[in-house]
């Protein structure tokens, strides 16, 4: 990979055979590595977690930057390279394992530790991981990832728009939420069909709106957002009835992509309330 050094840099020849199956599409352009590394800030005593890092192109300046940098990857053919290329750095731990099923608290030094999580995520697993990611919110930091410019926008949306839908409610429920910038597919290498994007998500110490029962909001938004066109409630039927959506400020002709983070805790605690009684 080229070095972060050297901006101009954007070709690159891999002789790692990429794999679709792992949705492998690597950085090659030293310009926008920088541009990750200035978002992400690192300082020498945090202590990062990197999910795939490919051929090292955004390791190495985070590595030779922080104390602690636990590598998470899966693929076979890249830990020799990994080992080869990183292993000189005290900071460099390398675990060979699925990111999907890991548990990042088996990472954590202290009970004060708190991990700042980056990473290129392949998009066929982007959503599972983040939803997997946010069980281990409360010693995440932060986290900066570069994803499907799409699930980014879907991620950030607002009340209203086309793409707001569970993603977006449940990430900004547990996260601040900031699109930083875009990563076209030149960048890349094999280059992607799509567009890529940088977002910002920051675990809330004290969440804006708490629910009550937070396996109750999971399931009431995906039960609201089960099928979109369809309003509260049909989407409702059978969990909550008109009055109990009127409790909640809401009508149940309206439709789940117009409430807000806080319209949806109010929902699940009425639901969470209706199942204890």
């Amino acid at each position: 990979m080229p070095s972060p050094t050297r901006s101009s840099s954007r070709s690159h020849t891999s002789r790692h055979q990429h794999k679709k199956r792992f949705g492998q599409n690597f950085l090659n352009n030293g310009r926008i590595i920088q541009q990750i590394v200035q978002a992400i800030q690192p300082k020498a005593d945090q202590h990062l977690v990197e999910i795939g890092p490919g051929e090292a192109a955004l390791t190495r300046p985070l590595v030779e930057a922080v104390d602690r940098l636990d590598i998470i990857e899966i693929d076979n053919d890249l830990i020799a390279p990994l080992t080869q290329s990183l292993g000189q750095f005290p900071a460099f731990k390398l675990h060979h394992t699925d990111a999907l099923s890991f548990d990042y608290r088996q990472l954590l030094q202290s009970e004060t530790d708190r991990l700042r999580v980056v990473g290129n995520l392949p998009y066929n697993i982007s959503s599972p991981l983040l939803f997997h990611l946010l069980d281990y919110a409360a010693h995440i930091s932060d986290m900066h990832f570069m994803l499907q410019k799409e699930v980014v926008e879907r991620i950030t949306a607002a009340p209203g728009s086309k793409t707001y839908g569970r993603l977006s409610v449940m990430l900004q429920y547990a996260c601040a939420t900031e699109y930083l910038f875009t990563v076209g597919p030149e960048n890349f290498t094999p280059p992607p069909k799509v567009d890529s994007a940088i977002v910002r998500l920051t675990p809330y110490t004290d969440k804006p709106a708490q629910a009550r029962n937070e396996s109750d909001l999971a399931d009431t938004v995906r039960q609201s957002f089960s099928q979109k066109r369809k309003t509260l409630r049909n989407n409702l039927k059978g969990w909550l009835s008109d009055e109990d959506i009127a409790a909640c400020g809401l009508l149940g002709s309206d439709r789940a992509e117009q409430l807000n983070v806080a319209d949806f805790v109010a929902l699940a605690d009425r639901y969470t309330e209706r199942k204890g009684s």
